[in-house]
């Protein structure tokens, strides 16, 4: 009876399973490096290379976390949370049968189980993610996203922004959203993110100003520099080309932050009057739901600091019954408090007497208390307070 019944449950949820082929040579980063070790180096230390579970705290935290609390399995979840974490994953959607054979203990070593297990997607989001993507479904509704938004090139093709380019070891493809059309890339995984319940906590396809704006890649893999992006050499010499760095550089990279929102202050009456600009074409804080803007106020008379308040712009989280959770469990979340793309936020405090100048810093975190708090974050990463900038105004 318990075979029958594994047999029954593993045709139902294997019955939804979409095998994505990743031929044996070219699952690892190191079997690219051999060509472009600059750009697998630079790879290495980006967050796209710590996407895998077991490789970045917050995210296995948070799986932990939200099994616990919606009694899912943790390997449904992996899999939930693979469509963009880890989209080249051979097992893309479990069912409540794959549910009942993991409380029964009837899944290890099942299809799913060894899915999550991988070496294929053991690297995150890595060469063969971006560089596999043969077609973006960018007409879909914004509930697909990752592989649900895409076509994969067969195994062996390597698609690119450059469309003279000739390699030994693995066909070529040249696509626009690598060069022309890049925001189409980023936009398939980072965009919109919502709960188990369906709250919406981050959409930043729809937050992007798109007007006069600098392209994804413009900001976070920097400018196009003059390098080689193969080491390959034909006729004696490797070919240069205008190439970006891939490191992929984010909100935990301290000098994306410095000034990148500004601040005018101000009096009106017996308060301060604080104006944060955002030049930038997506919403600040962005990217999750539980990042942290700080805007800390000291008044001073001389080097004394009289008072001194901090205001966080952030946003909470609560299940039922009103209790605290993560983006991912909400139903219910609090107002929006970021500073708009292109836009700006005007706080009004109360001055202090006796004070003859204030001095207002912002500081950006990942993590804010509750979520921190919640998922018994150690390292020191989630916490840390990145400058933004500075002024001092005399009252």
């Amino acid at each position: 009876m318990k075979i029958l019944l594994m047999f029954i449950m593993g045709f139902s949820y294997v019955y939804a399973a979409k095998v994505v082929d990743v031929g044996k040579r070219f699952k690892s980063s190191s079997s690219c490096k051999v060509c472009h070790k600059r750009i697998v180096d630079e790879w290495s230390q980006s967050w796209h290379a710590k996407s895998h579970f077991a490789n970045d705290e917050y995210f296995k935290k948070s799986l932990e976390y939200v099994s616990r609390k919606s009694r899912k399995s943790l390997n449904a979840l992996k899999v939930q949370c693979a469509t963009c974490h880890n989209p080249r994953i051979s097992v893309t959607s479990t069912d409540e049968s794959y549910e009942i054979a993991a409380v029964m203990g009837l899944n290890k070593d099942d299809v799913v189980d060894k899915a999550v297990n991988d070496d294929t997607i053991s690297e995150g989001i890595n060469c063969v993610v971006c560089h596999n993507i043969d077609k973006i479904h960018d007409e879909y509704d914004a509930s697909k996203r990752g592989i649900n938004r895409v076509e994969w090139t067969e195994s062996g093709t390597m698609t690119g922004p450059f469309k003279d380019v000739r390699s030994p070891y693995h066909k070529t493809k040249h696509h626009d959203f690598m060069d022309k059309e890049p925001n189409k890339l980023c936009f398939v995984c980072h965009a919109n993110d919502k709960s188990l319940k369906g709250v919406v906590f981050t959409n930043m396809e729809k937050e992007y100003k798109k007007k006069g704006s600098p392209s994804c890649v413009e900001c976070h893999m920097g400018k196009k520099r003059w390098d080689v992006a193969a080491t390959y050499q034909f006729n004696g010499k490797a070919k240069k080309r205008n190439v970006r760095h891939h490191g992929f550089a984010g909100a935990h990279v301290a000098s994306m932050w410095k000034d990148a929102l500004k601040l005018k202050l101000a009096t009106k009456s017996k308060n301060l009057i604080i104006a944060i600009y955002n030049p930038q074409p997506h919403n600040l804080p962005s990217g999750f739901g539980a990042r942290e803007i700080i805007v800390n106020v000291a008044y001073m008379n001389g080097s004394k600091i009289l008072k001194e308040d901090n205001i966080s712009l952030t946003r909470h989280y609560t299940r039922k019954r009103n209790r605290v959770t993560i983006p991912h469990l909400a139903i219910k979340q609090t107002k929006d408090t970021s500073i708009p793309a292109k836009g700006k936020k005007v706080l009004k405090v109360k001055k202090v007497d006796g004070a003859k100048k204030v001095k207002v810093t912002l500081y950006y975190r990942l993590v804010n208390d509750d979520v921190r708090n919640l998922l018994k974050l150690k390292d020191e990463i989630w916490s840390k307070k990145y400058f933004i900038t500075s002024k001092t105004f005399q009252l």
